[in-house]
């Protein structure tokens, strides 16, 4: 039973949060975040990115960039940039993008908080493995700021009762509206105050059997870590940490997709030859090719698109590690051929999500810094949910979820 509460969000002033919200810290590097900042002042990237505080060149874990994000939470709130609701609240946050057809899609996610024993003991689930050092660098931040600055993307199974709520709250006016810049995603946010709706969450919250962690795996760990270290007790704010959940059936998962630079030393002809022997190779011509179901990929390989089809045997179906094209392309392709061996370190191969396009892969075989490209299938959320429920982990790079959360619009304190 996940156990969930509202909280007193520190949050922008309506005015300013163009001005201050920005993009998670984990998807740009600091040289982004320096250029993206500019000369804000008020910029998120000062808090979450506070290298950007220091010369170019300074590790961000550096332990006065740990201290500067901490005083830049603290002159934000002194400026009035940041400033704490009276009450304790949930939140209501919207999202929004194109989907494949070109129609606007939207999903609502209630923010709320969550508590650190729900992830301890798995009531919140996870499908990746953590590396401890992002792990530490998390930590690290939440210690110093004492906040949930950013939120963990969670999901949930369907709810009619919270589908409803939501539906209410976002016929009406939200707290922010607006368009990001770089992406062009659209956001609104709402603030919950109503006291028949907040403890309408919280029950529909504790009578679900699980939340599923869609995105923000080391946040979860990190704000974990934090609430033991503080072992203020199960009620305190420190055993609670700033998460938005959405319903499963709203998400989006885009391909995540990769580049090569080598071919183990075959030829195209031999690699061509080796691939036939678990797939069904096909030349889909110089068009970029979309892989158009499960357990087909898309191989763009001198100028030309392949579709390869697994053949029937090359997985078990009944295995839900085994099933997703992710497994099966590193098992038989990257593995068996290519002599791929750990994903995560190999220097050989990188990694593309889907937001960028088809193009971007053939961008970068053509320009001759990759050998080749695969393309793969999206996986859904329900099979993240499965694989969670079974207590598996999903091989590296398997999801890509879109859009991303922006930060800033609220953050929580652990007072």
């Amino acid at each position: 039973m996940p156990k969930v509460k509202p909280f007193c969000g520190i949050r922008p002033p309506k005015a300013l949060v163009e001005k201050v919200e920005s993009r998670p810290y984990d998807v740009l590097d600091s040289e982004e975040a320096r250029a993206e900042a500019g000369t804000n002042e008020m910029s998120l990237y000062h808090i979450i990115k506070p290298e950007i505080n220091f010369p170019e060149g300074t590790s961000e874990y550096d332990e006065r960039v740990y201290s500067s994000g901490a005083e830049q939470f603290r002159n934000f709130q002194e400026n009035g940039w940041l400033v704490r609701d009276k009450e304790e609240n949930y939140y209501l946050y919207a999202q929004a993008m194109n989907d494949a057809k070109g129609e606007l899609k939207w999903q609502y996610g209630i923010v709320l908080c969550a508590h650190v024993d729900d992830y301890m003991n798995g009531v919140i689930k996870k499908h990746e493995l953590t590396r401890r050092d992002k792990e530490d660098d998390r930590m690290r931040h939440v210690r110093e700021t004492n906040a949930n600055i950013e939120p963990v993307f969670l999901a949930f199974r369907h709810n009619p009762v919270l589908l409803e709520l939501i539906d209410r709250v976002a016929a009406t006016e939200p707290v922010y509206d607006f368009v990001a810049p770089i992406d062009g995603f659209s956001h609104k946010f709402w603030i919950i105050s109503d006291a028949a709706d907040k403890a309408t969450i919280t029950d529909a919250f504790d009578k679900m059997d699980a939340l599923y962690i869609a995105d923000g795996h080391h946040r979860s760990a990190a704000a974990a870590r934090v609430g033991a270290e503080k072992a203020a007790g199960p009620d305190a704010e420190s055993s609670f940490y700033m998460a938005v959940c959405f319903p499963a059936e709203q998400l989006t998962i885009l391909d995540y997709n990769r580049v090569v630079k080598d071919l183990n030393g075959l030829t195209s002809e031999q690699f061509l030859s080796r691939l036939a022997e678990n797939f069904n190779v096909e030349d889909r011509g110089t068009e970029i090719y979309h892989p158009a179901h499960a357990h087909q990929f898309s191989l763009y390989l001198d100028g030309h698109w392949y579709s390869l089809d697994a053949k029937e045997g090359t997985f078990d179906p009944s295995d839900p590690i085994g099933v997703l094209d992710v497994d099966i392309s590193s098992r038989l392709i990257l593995q068996d051929i290519l002599e791929i061996g750990d994903l995560r370190s190999s220097q050989r191969i990188d990694f593309v999500g889907g937001l960028r396009g088809l193009g971007e892969l053939k961008r970068r075989v053509d320009s001759g810094e990759m050998r080749a490209a695969l393309a793969l299938f999206p996986v859904s959320m329900e099979q993240v949910m499965n694989i969670a429920d079974t207590g598996n982990i999903m091989p590296p790079k398997a999801t890509w979820f879109e859009p991303k959360l922006r930060s800033g619009l609220v953050i929580h304190s652990l007072d």
